[in-house]
């Protein structure tokens, strides 16, 4: 069995400040409203050393490629660019996303590839591995306000669980997430059920099913109110415009509650609010702070 790196612990001094960190009611409590966090995993919660794996037509080689670098060039490989002699297999098993799969390990001690890339995130400083919507995810777990996990991995949606769990046993959490729903959207039986069996489904579109779904569990689990708010993150641009145009749709079936998009950055984020026929800016990009405090719904 390998052995877990040697962690760089939190201090006393932090541990003690989360500690004493107050629990903040919704803004809408008064109201009877509460607010609903979507988060995207990968880029967007936490940085993590998964590779995405490309093959050469020609000779098979192999190459590994980060989640941010697949991120921005996808849609090229195969076509165009760098990646244009490669390809992209999706064998669950031997292909390019194993990584971002479960594996039927016959080894009791054997971890997954997530619980393994979880613990070599926390050997490192928090400014390696927290992505920029860490401090949005805090608050919502802090909080206990309702989260819903919308992730492009193919785990079991237990082995994200214990994933996160692992940031609560460190300390880098002060509560387990409030979950509302755990969508690893390319895990065969999540994505056959979003996807209602059609192959071509992509990422983004899966995504988007998640998110609808997940907001009627949050109406059917919280009941109705018009002072509901939802938004989702995620660092990638094409899961941003179709996840803003199913807000859209939602806002059409529920114009009384709020619905917010955030695309984050390396270092920064945009906020906006879709209405009925439009969308509005609510923090743009160059105006955004590092804090994210406007990140909170």
């Amino acid at each position: 069995m390998a052995k877990r790196k040697k962690k760089i612990p939190l201090s006393t001094s932090q541990l003690e400040l989360f500690a004493d960190r107050p629990v903040e009611m919704d803004r809408n409590f008064h109201l009877g409203g509460k607010s609903f966090y979507f988060f995207d995993f990968d880029d967007n919660v936490a940085t993590l050393a998964t590779t995405i794996i490309i093959f050469h037509k020609k000779t098979g080689q192999e190459l590994q490629l980060s989640s941010a670098a697949f991120a921005g060039h996808h849609r090229e490989i195969g076509i165009t660019g760098l990646y244009q002699d490669y390809f992209i297999d999706f064998n669950d098993e031997k292909g390019s996303f194993r990584n971002f799969r479960d594996q039927k390990y016959s080894l009791k001690d054997k971890k997954q590839r997530f619980i393994e890339d979880v613990e070599e995130a926390l050997s490192k400083k928090d400014f390696n591995w927290k992505a920029p919507s860490w401090n949005c995810f805090f608050h919502a777990a802090h909080n206990q306000r309702p989260v819903s996990v919308i992730t492009a991995r193919g785990h079991e949606p237990e082995t994200i669980k214990k994933g996160i769990d692992l940031l609560v046993q460190d300390g880098h959490l002060t509560k387990s997430p409030n979950y509302l729903s755990i969508y690893p959207v390319s895990n065969p039986e999540v994505r056959d059920h979003l996807s209602g069996g059609q192959e071509a489904a992509s990422i983004a579109d899966l995504k988007r099913g998640a998110i609808r779904e997940s907001v009627e569990m949050a109406i059917e689990k919280y009941g109705y109110s018009d002072h509901h708010r939802f938004g989702m993150s995620d660092d990638d641009p094409h899961n941003v415009e179709l996840i803003t145009e199913e807000m859209k749709s939602l806002k059409q079936d529920y114009p009384q509650m709020s619905f917010f998009v955030i695309q984050t950055f390396s270092d920064s984020f945009t906020k906006t609010e879709v209405l009925q026929h439009r969308t509005r800016d609510i923090i743009t990009q160059k105006e955004s702070i590092a804090d994210q405090m406007h990140l909170f719904l």
